[in-house]
């Protein structure tokens, strides 16, 4: 266990963007894609998600800065730190459900293939800290090590389904074919559009609202372009900084220039995985020809091209940030994981056609979700994150929790009813009652060939 836990670590010790494409190389060898083609796949992937972390480590270096100044200015009483996801997988990982969970989560995704209950085959190995964090949550808060080893494989099995379920919309609206979306933190609330996206198509009047920049309508084209959203977002922040005139355009230009450099990330990332998982499909088709319409499973940044993932993610933030200084018992401003808003809700965005206005009602709830269960999880995230010897810059000893992948309302419901909680167990039923209408829907795309 002490051999598998250290190769783990150091396995683990590599970024994301040097991890996956490592694996996508050598998944390319062993299905005999010729060496050029494997090596220029894992390095467009490489490149595409090295660009993205760039990106948004620049884009939290301005945002941040200006949010602190804000809400030091008026003196606000904030006291936890939003330090977003890296110490939620440094708890992850410095727990005994780490080493178990990824051969765990692979045998389970093997199953799922040969039982024909899904398509999809999940690489996206970095990200199966997101099923093994619950686990390691429970493990502990409970001590009970195969209770959290039943949440991790549960909650995985959960994931691959929605994977499955949203696949329609990353053919349809993302343009990637052979494509699934299998971290827990996008794919876990597609229900939730699915079924708002059905209701608000039943609300005269509401239904006839269509902001897509895709379609770049008359009138709407200058809230059609991100770099103009980009622009705007950096004037509302730099006034509430009470940044300068200089301070305020440089602002601008820095988000613009985030908006703009995404999509062609993300459009990157997608060229390289493109001959990948066409070659590893006919791959496995030929050992199993029954396989048909098999998915590889990804993480969202291939999904950054989309210019209606990237208006809603960037209007959001304001948003939150407004919502974090009203919501009675919130007591943290979103600030290391308000990018994150892009990646969390794209799928969200696909399932609604890219319909940016219903994308935004659905996502105030989500928000503000995210804000109340953020702040209720410091106390925990801040003990466990000091066991795993997670230090925080400067010295900073308070409280510290992450904004979207701390607030995830799917991991909170999974730890609660995993430790018996009555009213996280009632909740199973509309669950499943979501999950139905969201296999209804994706089964009518199917048969309708979208």
């Amino acid at each position: 266990m002490e051999i598998l836990t250290r190769a783990l670590d150091t396995f683990f010790s590599f970024k994301a963007y040097v991890m996956l494409p490592i694996v996508i190389l050598i998944l390319g060898l062993l299905i005999r894609m010729k060496v050029w083609d494997a090596l220029l796949s894992a390095l467009k992937v490489a490149v595409g998600f090295a660009g993205i972390f760039i990106v948004f480590n620049f884009f939290v270096s301005n945002i941040g800065p200006a949010v602190e100044a804000f809400v030091s200015k008026r003196g606000l009483d904030f006291p936890v730190l939003d330090v977003g996801w890296p110490p939620l997988a440094a708890i992850t990982w410095a727990s005994k459900i780490a080493p178990v969970s990824i051969p765990l989560v692979i045998v389970i995704n093997l199953i799922m293939l040969a039982s024909n209950t899904t398509k999809t085959i999940n690489i996206d190995v970095w990200n199966y800290w997101h099923f093994a964090l619950v686990g390691a949550l429970l493990h502990q808060t409970t001590g009970n090590f195969f209770l959290g080893l039943a949440a991790t494989a549960l909650i995985a099995v959960f994931s691959i389904k929605m994977a499955d379920w949203s696949t329609p919309f990353v053919k349809r609206d993302g343009g990637l074919e052979g494509i699934a979306i299998t971290t827990l933190s996008v794919n876990g609330l597609v229900p939730l559009g699915i079924v708002a996206d059905q209701v608000i198509e039943k609300i005269p009047g509401l239904r006839r609202i269509n902001w897509n920049p895709a379609e770049q309508k008359k009138g709407l084209a200058i809230l059609s372009e991100p770099m103009i959203i980009g622009v705007a977002i950096g004037v509302f922040l730099g006034l509430l900084a009470g940044y300068p005139a200089r301070r305020i355009l440089e602002l601008c230009v820095h988000i613009a220039a985030v908006m703009f450099i995404l999509p062609h990330c993300g459009t990157l990332i997608g060229q390289g995985m493109q001959p990948f998982s066409l070659k590893l499909k006919s791959s496995i088709q030929t050992v199993f020809p029954k396989k048909t319409d098999l998915n590889v499973g990804m993480d969202s940044g291939v999904l950054m091209g989309n210019p209606s993932v990237i208006v809603t993610g960037l209007v959001l933030m304001p948003v939150s940030l407004a919502l974090a200084f009203v919501i009675p018992g919130n007591r943290s401003i979103p600030l290391g994981d308000l990018a994150n808003l892009i990646s969390v809700m794209s799928l969200i965005v696909l399932s609604m056609r890219g319909n940016v206005f219903r994308a935004l009602l659905v996502g105030l709830p989500i928000v503000i979700s995210y804000l109340l269960i953020a702040t209720v999880l410091a106390p925990l995230f801040t003990t466990l994150s000091a066991r795993a010897g997670a230090v925080m810059e400067g010295g900073y000893g308070g409280l510290i929790t992450a904004f979207t992948d701390g607030g995830n309302p799917i991991r909170y419901w999974f730890y609660h009813m995993f430790r018996g909680n009555w009213i996280a167990l009632l909740v199973i039923l509309p669950t499943a009652l979501l999950g139905y209408l969201t296999w209804r829907k994706y089964r009518r795309m199917i048969d309708q060939g979208e």
